[in-house]
């Protein structure tokens, strides 16, 4: 679909970004001019708007979540149509900024049982509620389970929920192509049936890749998978993780039995068995809580404040202790002359040298505490602190704050501290100032559309934003010329990190097709085939003595020449011969004889004579079993 960034739905919606591309439908980041707010706005593709399945299915995920009223369900706000502007089937949803569950499991891998019931018991919970209304997801996947940045667990994409209310079973083959297939119930699979036990195995297969890791099967094809789901029973968790305890395998078992029979018979039965097991691992975990889903690291407490520096009675007791090692030097006897002066002893020599080193200590305390080195203060460290919290522990110690600048990080978040210059650790003098870098949260870039574009210049476009161009593949394409660039892999408008690497694909151009001749072969025969290997036909009709009714006249393109993959070959279908033979229609009432020659597509003209009120057919020009052509004028006479 087209770009809408820029765009303004309904009068009110101003399109800032696209996050989200998917098969129905592009997410965009938009601002609601009357409430001055972040939403999200859903915009079907323009090439299903014309699809009234697609479009009542579209309609019907703004009902079925707009029914709800759970914490834990993304809220729906409006929908309609965009009657200005550019043509747009949309639903207004509110803004989650955060991550998907499955953003989670690719950084954790696997997760906690402890983490992965603060993940699961919130959706548990919000799909309880849906079944109480009789709506069912369908679409249970990591990908459709949000997690804001304050915490909160949330379920979005009801794009495939159905109930009561809202419409009937889809069938089985929508269910594979729009469901994902690896959390499918074997009875979608199998008979493309579903109710709140198939929500719940979804629900299972998603706890089961939380614990593990992985999902519990894999294959090379969707087909593969779905065989094994509908055929196999998902294998025990304690088979990858023998330390988690018997209880929570056993009810990812029930909740995955391939017999519907055999599972909860709906979220609420999932939820108070989850429950049960959170208690068993935190007895004094309360269940009914206005907290949040998932904590939220608290900021870091302020550093206690460091143990005053010496007091001033140390030196006061290292003076005392010079003045009992001093020893009285004796009086002069005589005039002052060198000789007359008594000899020191040994002993006295060496206490004055022990008071000259305490002498130096004491000084070289002094200078370093006041005047040196020691005077300065140490820097304690705000990594990953807020703003307000670093600013308390560091004016605390008589020092000055200012923010520096702000840098991307992929494990600090958006608004908290990054570093500090000096960094932990470091001295300033008093009254010095630290500098704080503060984060600027995981830095994020949209990929640019390359579609149309040269090898050259998609190239420069995506190292010009910062990626790497990774694999080279070709793909047929019956828009973009051969040679130039299909697509990005990631699709354009995925927000990657820096330095991520797109895949290319390149365009052979439009597949050749080898036409056969369909000339005096069935016109359904012809029609079927052509459209089966890609081509659109298009049937005109004309008369012919020569090919019966039904069977191709003539096509074109020509059989032996090849043709693009979804060019359209025209169809000339007879309608038979042209002629009929007048029959005979001699002494029956008009109504008869007026219906035998419509359905021999000849027109007819009454002429009626005498005065009987039954008259019947007594004469017929041309004669009977004259050769005319369809939509000739035959005259029946009346009498």
């Amino acid at each position: 679909m087209s770009e809408l960034t820029g765009e303004l739905i309904d009068s009110r919606y101003q399109l800032e970004k696209l996050i989200a591309t998917g098969g129905m439908a592009s997410i965009y980041v938009a601002m609601d001019l009357r409430l001055d707010r972040l939403v999200a706005v859903k915009i079907m593709h323009p090439h299903l708007a014309n699809d009234e399945d697609f479009v009542n299915r579209f309609i019907k995920e703004a009902k079925a979540t707009a029914a709800l009223s759970h914490p834990n369900v993304v809220a729906i706000q409006d929908q309609g149509w965009n009657e200005g502007g550019a043509p747009a089937v949309f639903i207004v949803m509110e803004y989650i900024d955060g991550i998907t569950l499955r953003d989670c499991l690719f950084e954790k891998g696997s997760l906690t049982l402890e983490e992965a019931l603060q993940y699961i018991i919130p959706v548990v919970s919000a799909l309880a509620d849906a079944h109480g209304l009789g709506i069912i997801h369908r679409d249970i996947k990591p990908e459709n389970i949000l997690i804001s940045k304050d915490g909160r667990v949330k379920i979005a994409d009801f794009g495939l929920a159905r109930g009561d209310q809202l419409g009937s079973t889809m069938t089985i083959e929508s269910s594979v192509v729009l469901g994902s297939v690896s959390y499918l119930s074997p009875e979608q699979v199998l008979r493309g049936i579903s109710d709140a036990r198939s929500d719940v195995y979804a629900l299972g297969i998603v706890l089961f890749e939380l614990l593990t890791g992985r999902k519990p099967f894999e294959g090379e094809t969707p087909i593969q998978i779905a065989y094994m789901h509908v055929n196999s029973q998902v294998p025990s968790v304690r088979l990858f993780k023998p330390t988690l305890p018997e209880n929570i395998d056993s009810v990812i078992t029930k909740a995955t039995s391939s017999d519907p029979d055999n599972r909860y018979k709906d979220a609420r039965e999932l939820l108070n068995a989850l429950r049960s097991v959170q208690e068993g691992i935190d007895p004094q975990k309360k269940q009914l809580t206005l907290d949040l889903d998932i904590p939220v690291p608290a900021s870091k407490s302020k550093r206690k404040s460091k143990a005053p520096r010496g007091d001033v009675r140390i030196g006061t007791q290292v003076l005392d202790r010079v003045k009992s090692l001093t020893v009285p030097i004796a009086p002069i006897e005589g005039s002052g002359k060198s000789k007359n002066r008594k000899r020191a002893s040994k002993r006295v020599s060496r206490n004055r040298f022990i008071v000259l080193l305490l002498v130096a200590a004491l000084g070289f305390g002094g200078w370093y505490q006041f005047v040196g080195p020691g005077a300065q203060i140490a820097i304690p460290s705000v990594a990953g602190a807020s703003v307000a919290d670093a600013k308390s522990q560091i004016t605390a110690l008589g020092l000055q704050v200012d923010i520096a600048s702000q840098d991307f990080s992929e494990d600090v978040d958006k608004g908290l501290v990054l570093r500090s210059i000096p960094g932990g650790g470091g001295h300033l003098p008093k009254t010095g100032t630290v500098h704080l870098v503060l984060s600027k949260g995981k830095e994020r870039i949209g990929v640019p559309n390359i579609a149309g574009l040269t090898q050259d210049a998609a190239t420069k476009a995506l190292i010009d934003s910062g990626l790497k161009v990774g694999n080279l593949s070709q793909a047929f394409d019956m828009k973009i010329p051969q040679g130039m660039i299909v697509n990005g892999n990631p699709v354009a408008g995925s927000q990657v990190r820096r330095n991520s690497v797109v895949d290319l694909v390149v365009s052979k151009g439009a597949e050749q097709v080898a036409l056969a001749s369909y000339v005096g072969k069935s016109s359904d025969q012809a029609s079927n085939e052509l459209t089966s290997v890609g081509f659109v036909v298009k049937n005109s009709y004309a008369y012919s003595e020569t090919v019966p009714a039904g069977a191709v006249i003539s096509q074109t393109p020509d059989s032996g020449a090849t043709a693009n993959k979804g060019a359209t070959i025209a169809l000339v279908i007879s309608q038979g011969t042209e002629f009929v033979f007048i029959p005979n229609l001699f002494s029956l009432s008009q109504a008869d004889a007026m219906t035998s020659l419509e359905s021999l597509q000849l027109k007819v003209s009454i002429k009626k004579l005498g005065s009987k009120k039954i008259k019947r057919v007594t004469g017929i020009s041309p004669k009977v079993g004259t050769k005319v052509k369809h939509g000739t004028v035959v005259v029946l006479t009346l009498s």
